[in-house]
């Protein structure tokens, strides 16, 4: 009877094993709205994962084939977010703003729970700083930090620090780019200053790197000239960042009678990317309404979060999304600025997409409807109908968040459930 009990118990064993074996993918996301811009995908359709690469992707896949099975039917499924205007060089340290300061956020905490897979850090760490950063922040987070390296050495402290010329080293910051894969680009922040050195010393600094540039604009009064930034100081495939704000720092790029600046439309065929940046101050619909109306879309979607903006209007991607969605951008091209567009302008063209052999970095997303409030950076509200909200977050195929617990079994197939029931 033992003997038999053994054999018994092996057999069981081996064939589950190989029904395991014989599954081609971990997981499969069933019947969901695919919306993959690289891809040219905009259509019901299959995920399938195996372990941490996307397998396939098509109609009708096979469920039996797949170990774990998730319903996405009337859910959106994009690659995962990729915010690129983030803070996330957080720490204690005192008079350090968002480099290794208390304003900074832990990614794993404000990622996943809105489809956000991939965070670049905006400047807060320098080339002084950046092993810092690296060592507290990147290497312990799930998410996957990517940066762009401040150009003053100090990195984004505030302040006096960041109108230090004598700490704005081009060639320093290059090495320390070329010198590690996780930062994307140079940073230049906060100079209230009438010269031009930052900007060009970044740029010098992406000449050398070959990495874009990233410039959050403004800050002397009466403003420099947005015209000759975009248009003589700027490379093709370099970033301006809060885009749609309106500071009395920094000229707006829409005209009092709701069109674009001449230099903005040149600038816009030259190449230059608009990101969104939206942050606390930076965000406001006077500017934002009429250049959507005007098709005047951001290149790409960001949050620009830290402690102040994301407990203000801002609040997180999702709702910097929603609120594009609310103004007419449609909702494919709100995908493609929170996804491919990111990774093509960082030159990570790995990411962003669900082409099969890619890293299964995927989100998947409910459209609310109703009624909400969104709220500018100067307080101001626009209503809307539509919200987004993130279900299911995977990073390398691994599940990170489940709103619903869509890819949960009920807990009635729990043993102790019968158990339960038993004793009752």
């Amino acid at each position: 009877m033992y003997v038999t009990r053994k054999l018994y118990l092996l057999c069981l064993l081996l064939l589950c094993a190989g029904a395991a074996l014989a599954q081609e993918y971990t997981l499969l996301l069933k019947g969901g709205h695919v919306v993959d811009a690289k891809n040219n995908i905009d259509d019901v359709m299959d995920v399938a994962i195996k372990d941490d690469k996307i397998a396939l992707v098509a109609k009708n896949i096979d469920p039996k084939k797949a170990t774990l099975v998730v319903d996405a039917k009337g859910l959106y499924v994009t690659p995962g977010l990729i915010d690129i205007h983030s803070h996330n060089f957080f720490g204690t340290q005192p008079d350090h703003y968002l480099s290794d300061g208390f304003e900074a956020l832990p990614p794993d905490g404000f990622t996943f729970r809105v489809g956000v897979t991939t965070v670049v850090d905006a400047g807060g760490a320098g080339w002084k700083t950046f092993s810092t950063f690296k060592r507290q922040t990147i290497e312990h987070s799930k998410t996957r930090v990517l940066s762009f390296l401040n150009i003053v050495g100090e990195g984004m402290r505030g302040g006096p620090y960041e109108q230090n010329l004598a700490d704005m080293d081009s060639r320093m910051t290059a090495m320390v780019v070329r010198q590690n894969s996780e930062i994307v680009g140079v940073k230049v922040a906060h100079f209230s200053g009438t010269e031009w050195d930052p900007v060009d010393r970044a740029v010098e600094a992406g000449k050398i790197a070959n990495v874009p540039v990233m410039i959050d604009f403004g800050g002397h009064v009466p403003p420099l000239p947005l015209r000759d930034l975009l248009l003589t100081h700027l490379r093709p495939g370099d970033i301006f960042t809060h885009t749609y704000a309106r500071l009395t720092g920094r000229g707006p790029v829409m005209d009092d009678q709701g069109n674009p600046f001449p230099y903005v439309q040149e600038a816009i065929k030259r190449g230059i990317v608009f990101d969104v940046g939206h942050g606390g101050g930076s965000f406001m619909f006077s500017q934002a309404i009429p250049a959507i109306k005007q098709g005047f879309y951001p290149t790409t979607i960001s949050t620009d979060i830290h402690t102040a903006s994301m407990n203000a209007g801002m609040k997180d991607q999702l709702n910097v999304m929603s609120k594009f969605v609310n103004l007419g951008m449609p909702l494919q091209a709100v995908f493609k600025a929170s996804t491919w567009s990111p990774a093509s302008v960082i030159h990570r063209d790995d990411l962003g997409h669900l082409t099969a052999g890619a890293v299964a970095d995927v989100a998947v997303f409910s459209m609310l409807t109703g009624k909400y409030g969104f709220v500018d950076s100067k307080g101001y509200k626009l209503e809307g109908t539509k919200k987004l909200e993130c279900e299911l977050t995977l990073r390398a195929g691994e599940i990170v968040y489940d709103l619903n617990g869509i890819s949960k079994p009920s807990w009635t197939t729990d043993p102790n459930a019968a158990a339960f029931a038993n004793k009752k």
